[in-house]
């Protein structure tokens, strides 16, 4: 419970803040001087502390001053009959939260106690935060022609205040990526927030974003500081960005626009400084065409764009992953092992539906399920049921039950047909038009489909073969 001390010489005073904060809430200790607001202080976890200025004692910019040497010292408010600049400048110099003169109008009090509770506890999440930056520093594997772009991207735009759109398949790594561009800049040292938006409702979304205050909508039953506040001076990471509803877009420009939030229920705006990396799965500009997302949004985060390339088309970097997912597993768990090279080759040839963090998960499984030294074959092909194995490289059937068991493996398993279809329609029709030298009517005759059905599937599923053929 959130813990309020009250220090007033005058016992209705202390009486009157006592009765109202308690009814917010609050547990109430008073002190009746300065001295004993020290020892309270020093032996209680007070959050917020009113001092009036003149007490027995110590006064209360005394207090104020001793307890700067207190660990992690209570927010403090300063309240006086003296009303005058040199008291509310040494105050403030001091550190206090803020300064209020008698006679006071309660509900304002409690206000501006409830905005010292936000701000301490937004202290503490921070301080928690950067206690994890280096725990949290990210490692990003890789060494084909693709990763050494990323690494050249990171590179160049980690110092720079530019918004990016971070876009590729669930599993590629963009949140690893995301916060190798944050701790790799100059916003390293300040906390690096992500956000799934699509695993938030959304109708709690607004509120979860940019924070709101108590009474605000029906459930509210205290103030809330959102994410962006929490990103405070560091990154904000919005993955699944996609997923946003239209109304909220809307806001989400703005701030963007003006590095000011509004909370819910409140009437005036916050500034924020905080660098936003956005990621999605899906096409942006496909949204856009569609009217579920906005355009200026996009371009907007369309700053800097960077695609992620999926794990098969990279298939060279696999033994580097294995290797460093083996190494975390012998930390994790205390036992070195290797790796044969038939499971290494299957592991090569798999489809990786799910990506890295499918290589990551079915790598963890044989680490512990498997027995001796050396993960063999047979303990990777049982990291899956046995049903869904690939029986042989030839073996179309198993292969595609493997993709389809990879994709119930990842983040998202919605709209599961319309995201495997195109993995195999592709090389369909890519390898009957090679065969027919980009010939559309004989592809069509051979497809059984009419050639403008082929002209529409080549457009949606980006095929190019005038490379190919020349060669």
């Amino acid at each position: 419970m959130t813990t309020i001390l009250v220090a007033d010489d005058e016992l209705s005073i202390r009486t009157i803040l006592s009765k109202a904060l308690e009814k917010k809430g609050y547990h109430i200790f008073q002190a009746r001087e300065g001295n004993e607001a020290i020892r309270f202080i020093e032996k209680e976890n007070i959050d917020v502390a009113i001092l009036d200025i003149r007490m027995p004692g110590l006064t209360g910019l005394q207090v104020l001053e001793k307890i700067k040497s207190i660990p992690n010292p209570p927010e403090t408010i300063v309240v006086t009959a003296q009303d005058s600049m040199e008291n509310a400048v040494t105050a403030m110099k001091q550190g206090a939260f803020d300064y209020l003169t008698k006679p006071f109008d309660l509900e304002e009090v409690c206000l501006v106690v409830d905005r010292a509770v936000e701000k301490r506890e937004l202290r503490s999440e921070l301080k928690e935060l950067k206690k994890n930056v280096r725990r949290d520093k990210p490692t990003i594997v890789g060494k084909t022609k693709v990763m050494t772009e990323v690494f050249k991207t990171i590179g160049r735009i980690a110092d720079q205040d530019v918004t990016v759109l971070l876009e590729g398949e669930s599993g590629t790594g963009k949140e690893l990526v995301a916060r190798a561009i944050h701790f790799q800049g100059k916003r390293a040292a300040e906390p690096f927030v992500a956000v799934n938006c699509s695993a938030i409702p959304s109708e709690l979304l607004e509120s979860e974003l940019f924070g709101s205050r108590k009474g605000a909508y029906t459930g509210a039953l205290s103030d809330r500081i959102g994410y962006f506040e929490r990103a405070n001076l560091g990154t904000l990471f919005l993955d699944e960005i996609g997923d946003i509803p239209l109304h909220l877009q809307a806001k989400l420009l703005r701030v963007l626009q003006e590095q000011e939030i509004q909370k819910v229920g409140e009437n005036n705006p916050i500034k924020v400084d905080v660098r936003v990396i956005a990621a999605t799965n899906k096409s942006l500009a496909e949204l856009v065409k569609k009217g579920s997302f906005r355009e200026d949004l996009f371009f907007r985060l369309n700053v800097v764009p960077l695609f992620l390339a999926p794990l098969r088309e990279r298939r060279e970097d696999i033994p580097l992953l294995v290797d460093y997912f083996l190494g975390r597993c012998a930390r994790d768990f205390g036992e070195n092992k290797t790796i044969s090279e038939a499971a290494l080759n299957y592991l090569k040839k798999a489809p990786w539906v799910g990506n890295i963090r499918e290589l990551e998960n079915i790598l963890k499984r044989a680490y512990v399920l498997g027995h001796g030294p050396m993960i063999e074959l047979a303990d990777v092909s049982n990291s899956m049921p046995a049903t869904l194995s690939m029986k042989s490289s030839g073996d179309l059937e198993s292969l595609i039950q493997l993709t389809v068991h990879s994709y119930l493996q990842s983040e998202s398993t919605t709209h599961l047909l319309e995201k495997i279809s195109p993995l195999f329609e592709k090389p369909l029709y890519r390898t009957v038009l090679l065969f027919c030298q980009g010939n559309q009517i004989k592809a069509s005759r051979i497809l059984g489909i009419n050639r403008n059905t082929l002209r529409k599937k080549i457009k949606e599923l980006g095929i190019s073969i005038t490379h190919e053929i020349k060669n």
